[in-house]
């Protein structure tokens, strides 16, 4: 990993779960990183986590909804770190749980800002400069559920992990053979507060909602899967050795729940050929 070395990174969602985790890998790989989150106290604790492991971290509390505090982020990052080469987007919410026709559109959108456009705000923000450089790794945190078929009451948080996987198959195209990659990740079916606003949810919405009621307790008899596995997929990507691998949906190893087909190396004939 000495090619990391002089490299700087951005992780969103940095307050907790796999943002926390990989910020505390980033800084025992000596890679400065700006950590974003709407929460500044988790952020503090994963500052000191970083400040622990030898690192150096940027504290900047920021909600990604708001397409009016991606100027500062980047402002911020660009002087008191310099250009990042690593953006890791891990912010996520799971949003309104219910049927579509009851559900509040406010948060329903909200949850498309967090999961979806935050990635693609903070991606354009920083891509042209990444680019400039030579080298750069994008790596935005799914889900399987976008993999699935659909069921009730997951339209807000199944849509936007939809979006950001096509957003991310897009910008992958585009930045192809420049040096920089953009993938995404399953982070397996891991135990976080994600997990117990689902498991609340469930229990008050009835039938509809027995296949998400079956999927967390699953979740909670198994333990769910480690976290550190997601991080450990997260550092493998900033190798040398994954350059060639870009646009793909990469799944941890031995999670609970085995890879399923995404999209796979097929790409299709055009019609008009």
């Amino acid at each position: 990993m000495q090619h990391l070395v002089g490299k700087v990174a951005v992780i969103t969602g940095a307050g907790r779960g796999i943002g926390q985790r990989t910020a505390a890998r980033l800084a025992r790989l000596k890679v400065p990183t700006a950590l974003i989150s709407r929460t500044e106290t988790e952020l503090r604790e994963t500052a000191e986590l970083v400040l622990q492991a030898g690192g150096r971290p940027l504290v900047i509390a920021a909600d990604l909804s708001d397409p009016n505090s991606i100027g500062l982020i980047k402002s911020r990052v660009l002087d008191e770190l310099g250009q990042p080469s690593i953006l890791i987007n891990a912010a996520g919410m799971f949003g309104p749980i219910g049927l579509v026709w009851n559900t509040s559109p406010a948060d329903w959108i909200k949850t498309q800002m967090v999961n979806f456009v935050g990635a693609y705000l903070i991606c354009h923000a920083f891509i042209s400069g990444m680019m400039a450089l030579g080298w750069g790794r994008i790596i935005n945190v799914t889900s399987a559920a976008a993999l699935h078929e659909p069921g009730s009451i997951n339209s807000a948080y199944g849509t936007s992990k939809a979006a950001l996987n096509q957003f991310t198959r897009h910008l992958a195209a585009e930045i192809s053979g420049s040096g920089v990659t953009a993938n995404l990740i399953h982070p397996g079916d891991v135990k976080t507060d994600m997990w117990a606003t689902v498991h609340e949810a469930a229990k008050s919405l009835g039938p509809e909602a027995s296949r998400y009621s079956e999927w967390a307790r699953w979740v909670e008899e198994t333990g769910g899967d480690d976290p550190e596995k997601a991080s450990d997929l997260i550092v493998a990507l900033l190798s040398e050795r994954s350059a060639v691998i870009n646009g793909r949906f990469l799944w941890i190893k031995d999670g609970l729940q085995p890879p399923i087909p995404s999209w796979g190396q097929f790409v299709p004939d055009e019609a008009w050929r």
